[in-house]
This record gives C-alpha cells, sequence and structure tokens, in this order.
C-alpha cells in the first residue's frame, strides 16, 4: 500500500445528500485521497454518465466504494473493476418498492427483479456496510448473503452542522418539531393527528419537508382543520438545527408498514446529535441505539394517542426533557460521531485493503 490510499466513490445521490456528504467527509477525515463520481441531482437517468466518470477516473485507486443508490451501478462498476469494492447498500430496492411504497405484490414479477437487483449487488460486492444488526439479519436472510460480508456502522450526522445550539425565546408556546420526507414509514399522518388532539393544550408543531404523501397528508390536516402546525416545504440543511434546538421536541417517524418496522433514520440521529427529547416509533433498529425512557421516548407504530400520550409527559416534566437531552448526546457521540464513523470506516477500508 502507498503512503496515501486513493479512494473512488461512485454514488447514485449528488454531494450534498447526507449520506454522500457523511462518507466523503469521513473518507476525508481517515485521511484518503478521495475521487467522486456524483450526479448533479437523483435520478437513474444520470447513470450512464457516471459510469464513464468512473471508467476515466478509476486508475490507480485502491479500493472502490459504491454508496446510495447503488444497486444498479455495482454490476457495471464490478466488471469495470477489479479493485475491492465496499457498498454502502443504505436500503434495499425491494424494502422500499415492494414494502413502503407498494409498487409490486411482493409475489409479482416486478417483485422478484427489486429482489434480484439488490442480490446480485450485494453477492458482487466485497463489503457491505449497514446500519444495525437488525438490517444485517434481515438482509442476509432475505437476500441470501454471507453474514460476513456485512459491518454495521450506525448512522452518522455532519456534526459541523448538526450540533446543539441555545435556541431563541419561543413565545410561550410548546414547540414540537419534525422534518423528512413525506413516505409512507415516516407516518405523517399520525403526527398531524396527533396534533389536532393537542390543539387546545398550547401545543404547536412544525413539519419540514416534501414528498410523496404529501398532498394526501397536506389533505388531511385540511379535512381535519388542524390550526396548531406550520408546514414548512424546505429549509437550508444548515438551518435545520435552528428549527431543531427551538423546538421543546423533536419527532422521528411513526409509519406502520414493513419498512417502518426496518429502519433508523437520520431524524433519529439528528435529534440525538442537537441533544434534544425524542419521541420515536419502537421497533429493533431504534432500540440498538436507545433505550425508552433513558435516551428517547418509544411508542407503539401508527398510534396518534401514544404520540399525544409522549408528548403531554414531556411537557409536564421539564426534569425528564432534560435528562432525555443529555443523555441523547451521549449516545451520539459515543455511537454515531463523524469521528466513530470515520475511524470504522477506516478500520474496514484497511482491512479490506490487507485482505
Amino acid at each position: 500500500m502507498g503512503m496515501q490510499e486513493k479512494i473512488c466513490y461512485i454514488a447514485g445521490r449528488e454531494a450534498t445528500y447526507s449520506r454522500t456528504r457523511n462518507i466523503i467527509t469521513a473518507l476525508q477525515r481517515g485521511g484518503f485521497e478521495v475521487v467522486t463520481c456524483l450526479p448533479p441531482k437523483k435520478g437513474v437517468q444520470h447513470y450512464p454518465k457516471l459510469l464513464w466518470q468512473f471508467i476515466t477516473k478509476k486508475r490507480d485507486c485502491d479500493l472502490v466504494i459504491v454508496g446510495f443508490y447503488g444497486q444498479l451501478l455495482l454490476p457495471f462498476v464490478r466488471l469495470l473493476t477489479r479493485q475491492p469494492i465496499l457498498f454502502d447498500v443504505y436500503i434495499s430496492t425491494f424494502g422500499t418498492m415492494v414494502d413502503d411504497r407498494q409498487e409490486a405484490s411482493a409475489t409479482s414479477l416486478k417483485a422478484k427483479l427489486y429482489w434480484l437487483v439488490d442480490h446480485l449487488s450485494m453477492r458482487w460486492a466485497d463489503r457491505i456496510i449497514l446500519e444495525t444488526n437488525d438490517h444485517i439479519l434481515g438482509y442476509e436472510k432475505t437476500y441470501k448473503i454471507p453474514r460476513e460480508k456485512f459491518t454495521r456502522m450506525f448512522l452518522p450526522t455532519d456534526d459541523s452542522v448538526i450540533f446543539h445550539r441555545e435556541a431563541k425565546n419561543k413565545n410561550g408556546r410548546f414547540l414540537v418539531h419534525f422534518h423528512g420526507e413525506y413516505a409512507p414509514f415516516h407516518g405523517v399522518d399520525v403526527i398531524i393527528r396527533a396534533a389536532k388532539e393537542l390543539e387546545k393544550e398550547n401545543v404547536e408543531f412544525q413539519i419540514i419537508g416534501k414528498g410523496i404523501t404529501y398532498e394526501r397528508d397536506r389533505s388531511l390536516a385540511d379535512e381535519l382543520n388542524v390550526k396548531n402546525i406550520r408546514f414548512i416545504d424546505w429549509v437550508p440543511y444548515q438551518e435545520l438545527p435552528d428549527y431543531m434546538c427551538a423546538a421543546d421536541v423533536c419527532l422521528g417517524f411513526f409509519g406502520d408498514n414493513p419498512r417502518a418496522a426496518r429502519v433508523l433514520t437520520n431524524k433519529v440521529v439528528e435529534a440525538l446529535a442537537v441533544g434534544q427529547p425524542l419521541v420515536t416509533r419502537r421497533n429493533n433498529p431504534v432500540q440498538e441505539l436507545v433505550k425508552d425512557g433513558e435516551s428517547a421516548l418509544l411508542v407503539e407504530a401508527g398510534k396518534p394517542d401514544a404520540v399525544v400520550e409522549a408528548i403531554r409527559k414531556l411537557k409536564n416534566d421539564s426534569g425528564l426533557r432534560r435528562r432525555l437531552g443529555e443523555k441523547a448526546q451521549e449516545v451520539y457521540q459515543k455511537n454515531c460521531s463523524q469521528k466513530v464513523f470515520s475511524k470504522r470506516l477506516k478500520s474496514i477500508i484497511e482491512e479490506m485493503l490487507r485482505g
């Protein structure tokens, strides 16, 4: 191995996307030279260009990392290089299209193709990173991939941006925050119903984002005539922590579908990073990171009443809010900081290069 190993990073998402940014930051922190093949924005129409970039940039690279969404890229990358490939799989095609969006039934031909895309891309990678042991168990079983290929790495967040800051005065309202895509597994409808129930209790909500359930969820809010939600379509990533820290509580996700049972998601880690009390649904991946009543409040999936109860509990107990916030930061520093992520990534790469 030379003085500074050179890593080629190819991914289907643009440089500003959180996962892309986290991996690049971690590689630079690890002292690697990084060359990237990234699209201007998401969309498979950019993939041929990405592969062309890869052909021109892969020379003298020691290792290739295929990032998110890489299932369609990886087979071509495998054909084009002899170097070891680390696959940051992040999420599965089958899980997204079948379990979450229900765009195909599980037994259809389409679903079988989604499965095959996942299976082949993971089979042809040398090592795979996934965010929890629960994911690893599931992927090993579902996609028939040997366990020893996988390594658990909790999601990190960009802590040069996402960190605790003192909040501005909040005009005496108890403020609840959510940000994220309107995707079925996030369960924004659950949040809207919870907000309606808390309307008369001086509780206000801010919901930041857009996505595939946006129209449906907005019309639910109109139908229920909810008065205590501020809908914000987008804020710059740099300003996100200001919104989070101005709130008293941050929300995770509450969907009740197969995908929601298997995710951890960035917003959970971001709430820990800023040291805010977090309320999110209970599932195995989340429980690998946080403990109910200690570093977060965990509720049953798809139940607005459970969310209402957790919010009330926090509203009436400032001591609990403080304890959860402090513990959240501890959990974050130990498991999800850029420093920890970068160290872990570096050790996997060095192992692969020695291997």
